[in-house]
């Protein structure tokens, strides 16, 4: 569960919009919310941009104003919620304060001030949840109503594949269920078996695919009702969903869309999740082209990521 929220703000009105969905969280999990401030420095490289010492104690000033403006939208629903300024780089501020301030949720608006894009998330959004290793709450910025108004969850997805590790999202998809009073929906999907060839397939080859495929969807029938049933004591309104597809992002996205649902929930490795990377293919589907806000589990401490060639490549030749 999660015990302490991290929500970055930049100033701008369209990365308020994670205000709302912010307190969601934290009135249905007990958690604290603190509000966090980058303030950047100019490029110490650029020598048209030299900090003025007032500037700086100004722009200060101005940044904790904001912060406090900001967190008396949530002290009369959030008992525990504080801000804090730090300075530096935006990325490297966010993930580093989340780390020496035992941080498990980071909740982002996919873009800042830096205004709406055609790319899904921006740049900042991309260089956190790519270092972080945190459980990340990402809200699209260009559906958002912004502000600190009210936001309801009336359907909430999770993304199950029958394994453990997926399913390690679902006790954080209860509690918002049960806070919400929203809808849960289970949603599998049965993979088309991969069966590459240079020839067309054989009428063999077609035969063991749909044995396979049988065999994959009578084991995920009965995990859904199996964990139908458990969860019937959660007085939560559980609804199943099975598809099969070759795509399993593809096809749960055109499941949210179809059954209109506003929030999905995922880990973000499933039963076959390499851990050479920060995320599995179905969450960086969901990250890079979904619609909706996402919440990502994250299954991977911080301790045992990799750094990455670009990482270490750095490290080596730092300044070039």
């Amino acid at each position: 569960m999660f015990n302490h929220i991290l929500v970055p703000l930049d100033g701008s009105a369209v990365a308020e919009c994670v205000i709302a969905h912010a307190r969601i969280v934290a009135e249905a999990l007990g958690a604290r919310i603190t509000l966090l401030h980058v303030l950047e420095r100019p490029d110490s490289s650029d020598l048209d941009h030299i900090v003025n010492p007032l500037d700086w104690h100004i722009r200060k000033a101005e940044a904790q104003s904001y912060l406090d403006r900001m967190t008396s939208l949530l002290v009369d629903s959030v008992p525990d919620v504080c801000n804090v300024i730090v300075e530096g780089n935006a990325p490297d501020g966010v993930i580093d304060y989340a780390h020496q301030n035992n941080v498990d949720l980071i909740t982002l608006s996919s873009h800042g001030k830096s205004g709406l894009s055609g790319w899904n998330v921006s740049s900042v959004v991309q260089k956190i949840i790519l270092r972080s290793y945190i459980s990340t709450f990402i809200v699209r910025a260009y559906k958002s109503t912004g502000g600190g108004g009210d936001v309801a969850y009336k359907k909430i997805l999770i993304a199950l594949d029958c394994s453990q590790r997926a399913e390690s999202a679902l006790p954080i998809a209860i509690r918002l269920a049960r806070h919400q009073g929203a809808k849960l929906l289970l949603a599998h999907v049965v993979g088309r078996p991969e069966m590459p060839r240079h020839l067309p397939r054989s009428r063999e080859d077609t035969d063991l695919a749909e044995r396979l495929m049988v065999r994959n969807y009578s084991e995920a029938e009965r995990y859904l009702a199996q964990l139908d049933s458990q969860l019937s004591s959660t007085e939560i309104s559980i609804q199943t969903f099975l598809h099969i597809g070759s795509n399993a992002a593809a096809t749960l996205d055109d499941l949210v869309e179809s059954e209109n649902v506003h929030l999905v929930v995922l880990s973000a490795h499933g039963y076959n999740g390499v851990e050479k990377w920060p995320y599995g293919s179905v969450a960086v589907n969901f990250i890079a082209y979904g619609a909706t806000p996402l919440l990502i589990m994250q299954d991977i401490p911080f301790e045992r990521s990799l750094r990455t060639r670009a990482e270490n490549a750095a490290r080596e030749r730092p300044g070039h």
